[in-house]
């Protein structure tokens, strides 16, 4: 962060610290009782926090906060360290060494902090000042409130699972993922679950009602597998429209340029590319799918628990018959839609799409080549004439037909990525 936008904020916060009388008394070490300094380290503490708040940081840095944000001239606070040091006495500041490791097992969380304990009694103001970063609390507590809060807006169950990727961009890096998480975890609000398909898949469940975050069961690795597969699909789908936006911004200056054959082969890339977010966006629309049955019958779990108890309730109390039956039919209801949960997982694709599909549709293009392969789009189009208008290029673009001189086989690939054809089969590219 720019400490220039930090001098211009405490500029606003204090009107008078310019002011050289009051900097001189505001600079000076602490001495004497507690009572004499106190407002002074009131007004440090107060001004670090309104700082951090206003930039959204909770992890600071103590020789950043010195050297740099309160900076006058060469002078910085001599009384910084023991205000740094007062903060992590009383617990409003806590080291990231100290913070408990949310990826390791009970155990090893449970000895990290008794270490940290040990060497609290053993720190010292100047030791505080060698710290690469500090974690202020208070603001890590509203930042974790803040991040279920950005949760629970998007999730209406009452827990979510996101990948550890999203969940660090969400907190704002990785120092500060490491301490959101484990002041969840700490709290019961957080668990740190990971699955290998393939790859290491790393994800983070949190609870969004009151309650603790429930324990990890196999349903919640294969959500997880499913989000994961979202976000790599959804990454495609970015890199599919860079390309096609490319090739077509390539092809239009071929166009101007005369350059026909150039112009034909921008726009075949930019067909593949089309045809390859269709089938992208395809598995990706199954996906979700998926993602909102297992959503779904997660809810339906909470209203069959309460049906179950109402059905009990019923029995001791001898209600009539009539009622008993209208529970049991809508319990059966909700037994069936959880079990869609099996099902839809079973169906759920993990892999590319059949090669079948992609070669029908080139054949369908050459089918449509051959029939209308009759007159030059680029010869009405103009291409010799540079002072024709983008509007008459973009029809001449749209226009163009593709012709493949050998059929192919799938276009993609990995998610949607187009395959790289060998020289000696590149497709040959003419106008109809």
């Amino acid at each position: 962060m720019d400490s220039k936008f930090v001098r211009e904020f405490i500029r606003k916060e204090v009107p008078d610290w310019d002011d050289e009388l009051m900097a001189t008394a505001r600079f000076k070490a602490f001495s004497g009782q507690r009572s004499d300094w106190e407002p002074k380290f009131q007004f440090w503490k107060d001004l670090i926090i309104k700082i951090s708040r206003q930039f959204g940081l909770f992890v600071i840095s103590p020789s950043q906060v010195k050297n740099e944000w309160f900076n006058r001239g060469g002078l910085t606070p001599l009384c910084l360290d023991h205000v740094l040091f007062m903060m992590y006495n009383e617990g409003e500041l806590t080291r990231i060494s100290d913070v408990a490791d949310p990826y390791s097992g009970r155990m090893s969380q449970l000895f990290r902090k008794v270490k940290g304990l040990m060497n609290r009694s053993t720190m010292t103001s100047e030791g505080i000042l060698l710290e690469d970063c500090v974690i202020l609390t208070t603001l890590l507590k509203e930042k974790a409130d803040e991040v279920v809060k950005f949760l629970s807006e998007s999730h209406w169950t009452s827990s979510c699972i996101v990948t550890r990727k999203k969940f660090e961009s969400m907190c704002g890096g990785q120092e500060e993922e490491h301490a959101v998480l484990s002041y969840l975890s700490g709290c019961g609000k957080g668990q740190y679950l990971s699955t290998y398909k393939k790859e290491l898949i790393e994800g983070i469940k949190v609870s969004l009602s009151s309650a603790v975050v429930s324990s990890v069961s196999s349903l919640d690795f294969d959500t997880l597998h499913m989000i994961w597969t979202q976000e790599k699909l959804q990454q495609q789908l970015d890199v599919i429209d860079r390309r096609c936006e490319k090739s077509r911004q390539s092809a239009l200056v071929s166009l101007k340029s005369g350059n026909k054959k150039l112009a034909l082969r921008h726009a075949r890339e930019m067909k593949l590319g089309t045809e390859n977010r269709e089938k992208c966006t395809s598995l990706l629309n199954r996906v979700e799918e998926v993602l909102n049955v297992i959503a779904n019958a997660e809810s339906t779990k909470k209203v069959t628990e309460a049906i179950q108890i109402g059905a009990r309730a019923i029995k001791e109390n001898k209600i009539s018959v009539e009622e008993v039956h209208l529970c049991l039919e809508e319990l059966d209801e909700s037994i069936d839609s959880q079990k869609q949960v099996e099902m839809a997982l079973e169906s759920a694709p993990y892999s590319g799409i059949e090669d079948e599909d992609i070669e029908e549709e080139f054949r369908k293009l050459e089918l449509e080549v051959g029939n209308e392969n009759r007159k030059d789009p680029i010869c009405e189009a103009g291409v010799s004439d540079t002072a024709g208008s983008d509007e008459s290029l973009t029809e001449a673009l749209l226009n163009l037909k593709l012709v493949d001189a050998t059929p192919k086989g799938s276009a993609i690939q990995n998610f949607g990525v187009p395959a790289k054809n060998k020289d000696s089969n590149s497709p040959m590219l003419e106008a109809a």
